[in-house]
Parts: structure tokens; C-alpha cells; sequence
């Protein structure tokens, strides 16, 4: 029996999707434990792309229970379009596969249109990047305790009054404030009951379920969503999420105590991207930058956006390792390097003449973060047929030997290429003594 946390070492998007649907293989539970539909993991499994925002990744294998846990913050909307697509591909979601915690936290219409009508009135500069699904304003109402639950909505009455008092207040915000329409009230109520029918059945207390499956000697599996330096309180504020996406994030989003957790993993890209506004020191601008961008295919699997890619930067890894206690790397799309010359590895920032060994919790100081690069090897060989380390080029070798320096920790799973089976397993965590 073992509980593992996956996270991303850094802005997101590092392919978590790929290793949790690996992992899964060996797990019994998988638990989505914070974020929301802001998030996207794609899945290449027989050659099919496969894209969820919600439903854990481990979905696909078809036997295994997937938990939505109460960090999470729901669209109804987006899951219910997310089980339609599984079925119309041969995959029915019923109770037995899928269960969501009954503390997990409603994304309103008044969620998205609030999402929409801040970031169009902030100045050039000042915007965020939102992904414009309603996340942050649901996990604010949720902190000021406004929040509508999915144990809120399977009781039609508090689910009428919570709403009508939340809009009370959101549309005269609509009105008087942005500008911008109004939300029927009724309009909502009619449409949230229908989606109350049918996630009625999926509802369910999901720290009991957790706690069940551990005492059962079963191997349990947490999924982060983003990635550390989108944490709320450790990331680059204000660019970042609305949720606390390191390892710790696990616990309270899901309702396991902190000592039944066995191991955490950190997903770190060969290189580095981020998705949106804000500080991201070795970004790259130039042919490399965009030849990265292009053998990765880096587009957001949210939004669509391209991804801002740059060398690996190894403070943001160390950072990770530090504030998850990571104890093992898995590091993906090392095959993306191949043909990239002369790379490097950011190992520490010049701020104005000061070096910083972590990022500057200010955020005209991280702006301002200038990469004190190492030189490494590159290579063109083709790597993306290797099964283990030893087929491997040398300087590949030798890359993945820089990454484990910088970061102290080992490396456990590789991966080579898109596909399941494009994975080179150093070290089971379900499988340690």
C-alpha cells in the first residue's frame, strides 16, 4: 500500500496528465485534489488524443475510482460535456468509476461572467492572464463563504436562497459597476437542478473514501493540477492560480492527513513554459525559443494558448523540491530537446546586481530576474524508441545527471515521447519495499 502526490515543479502544463494515466496502472485510487477546469491534461494512449479538465486522468483505464475531491472548484456543465465524450467513445462514467466530494465548491454562471468582467476593465499590464472560467470568483466566494457546494445544491430550498442572496449582490456588481448584463435568476436555478439529477448519484463524502481505500491496503494516487510557481501563497503573485497546487494542497483538498502521505513526485519538462502574464526569467525570444515552442506543440490544452518557452530553470526546480519535499523527479519531454543547440540550465537570478538563489517574492524583483546560466551538451539523436536509461545517448545522460544536481533529488520516470509506452520507469513509487 502506498498514497503518492504528483505535482508540477513548475508553471503548469510540465504533462502530469501522461505520468498520473502511467502511475494509474499500478494505482487502485486517483484524486483530483484542487483547481478546476482552468487545468487541462492530454493523454496519448493507442495513438488517441485524449483532453479532460476535470475527471482524474486515470479515467481511461476503465477499473479504477476516480475521486473529485473538495479542493476542486466544478463546473457542472464542463464534467457532464466530459462524461458525454467518454461514453460516445465507448466509456460509460458511472458511481463505481467516478464519485465527487460533497464539499466540492459550484462554478456559477455569475462565476464566469464576474471572471470576464474584471479582466476586461484592467489597464494594459495589469491583466492576469485568466483563463476566464470562473475559478478565482468561485474560490472567493468560497473564502468569503458565499460558496454554493454540491451538498448545497442537492437541496433545492438552500440552493434557491444561496443563490438568490448571491445575486442580490453579483448583479448590481454586473450593472452598476461593468456595465455588463445581468444573470436570471430562475434561468440558473432551472438549469443547476437539471445538472443536480444527475450528479445526485457521483455525490459522495470523498475523505471517508479515501480513508477506506488506504485501510484496505489499496494504492492511492493524488493528481495536481498547474503547477508550484502558480501556488497562491508560493508562487508569482499575482500571476497565479486561485488555489494551493504544491504537494501540502493534497491534504486539505482532499481530506487525508499529512502522515498517511508516502511520497511525492515533481513533473519538471526538460525545458520550461508558461502559459499567460507574468515573470518568467529564461524565456526565450528567439529561432530556439520558437523551435521549442513548435517540437513541443506547446499550446494551452485549456485555452489554446501558446506557450512562452525557455531553458530549464533550475531555481524554480529547486523551489519545488524545497516547498513539495519532493522526493523523486519525473522529468517529460525530454525528446522535445533533440536537435536544440547549445541549451542551458538556469542555476541561480541576477536581480540588479544581486543574486537570488529562489524567487524574489517581489514581483517587480522577479520581473526584473536575470538567469545566471550553466552550459550543457545538446544532442540530435532520436531518442523517442529508448526503454531504458542505457539506450540512451551520453550527453542525454549527462543532461538528466545536471537536472538531478541542480534539483538533489533522483530522477524516477523519464519520458521520451508522447505515448504510454514511451516511459522509461526508474523507480516505482508503488512498488518500493
Amino acid at each position: 500500500m502506498a498514497t503518492t502526490v504528483i505535482i508540477g515543479t513548475q508553471w503548469g502544463d510540465e504533462g502530469k496528465g501522461k505520468i498520473v494515466d502511467l502511475l494509474t496502472g499500478h494505482a487502485d485510487v486517483i484524486v483530483r485534489f484542487q483547481g478546476g477546469n482552468n487545468a487541462g491534461h492530454t493523454l496519448v494512449v493507442d495513438g488517441k488524443q485524449h483532453i479532460f479538465h476535470l475527471i482524474p486522468s486515470g479515467i481511461l483505464y476503465g477499473n479504477k475510482l476516480c475521486l473529485i475531491g473538495n479542493g476542486v472548484v466544478l463546473d457542472p456543465e464542463v464534467l457532464l460535456n466530459e462524461m458525454q465524450e467518454l461514453a460516445a467513445n465507448g466509456l460509460t462514467i458511472n458511481p463505481e468509476l467516478l464519485r465527487i466530494s460533497l464539499n466540492t465548491h459550484l462554478i456559477m454562471p455569475y462565476h464566469r461572467a464576474m471572471d470576464h468582467a474584471r479582466e476586461a476593465a484592467k489597464a494594459k499590464g495589469k491583466k492576469i492572464g485568466t483563463t476566464g472560467r470562473g475559478i478565482g470568483p468561485c474560490y472567493e466566494d468560497k473564502i468569503v463563504r458565499n460558496g454554493i457546494k454540491i451538498a448545497d445544491l442537492l437541496d433545492p430550498q438552500l440552493f434557491r436562497e444561496k443563490l438568490e442572496d448571491n445575486l442580490k449582490y453579483k448583479n448590481f456588481l454586473f450593472k452598476e459597476l461593468f456595465g455588463t448584463e445581468t444573470i436570471d435568476v430562475d434561468e440558473v436555478y432551472g438549469k443547476y437542478q437539471e445538472y443536480a439529477e444527475k450528479l445526485e448519484p457521483f455525490a459522495a463524502n470523498v475523505s471517508i473514501l479515501i480513508d477506506e481505500a488506504r485501510k484496505a491496503g489499496k494504492n492511492i494516487l493524488f493528481e495536481g493540477a498547474q503547477g508550484t510557481q502558480l501556488d497562491i501563497d508560493h508562487g508569482t503573485y499575482p500571476f497565479v492560480t486561485s488555489s494551493n497546487t504544491i504537494a501540502g494542497g493534497a491534504c486539505c483538498g482532499a481530506g487525508i492527513g499529512p502522515s498517511k502521505i508516502d511520497h511525492t513526485l515533481g513533473i519538471c519538462k526538460a525545458y520550461t513554459t508558461r502559459v499567460g502574464e507574468g515573470p518568467f526569467p529564461t524565456e526565450l525570444f528567439d529561432e530556439t525559443g520558437d523551435q521549442l515552442q513548435r517540437q513541443g506543440v506547446e499550446f494551452g490544452a485549456t485555452t489554446g494558448r501558446k506557450r512562452r518557452c525557455g531553458w530549464l530553470d533550475g531555481v524554480v526546480l529547486k523551489e519545488a523540491v524545497r516547498l513539495n519535499g519532493l522526493d523523486g523527479l519525473v522529468v517529460t519531454k525530454l525528446d522535445v530537446m533533440s536537435g536544440v543547440k547549445d541549451p542551458k540550465i538556469c542555476t541561480a537570478y541576477d536581480v540588479n546586481g544581486t543574486k537570488f538563489d529562489y524567487m524574489p517574492p517581489n514581483i517587480r524583483q522577479a520581473q526584473a530576474a536575470r538567469p545566471v546560466y550553466m552550459d550543457v551538451d545538446g544532442w540530435d539523436d532520436d531518442i523517442t524508441g529508448a526503454t531504458s536509461l542505457d539506450d540512451l545517448p551520453p550527453k542525454v545522460r549527462d543532461y538528466l545527471k545536471a537536472m538531478e544536481d541542480v534539483a538533489g533529488i533522483p530522477i524516477a520516470i523519464v519520458s521520451v515521447g508522447p505515448g504510454r509506452e514511451q516511459t522509461i520507469l526508474i523507480d516505482n513509487p508503488f512498488e518500493r519495499d
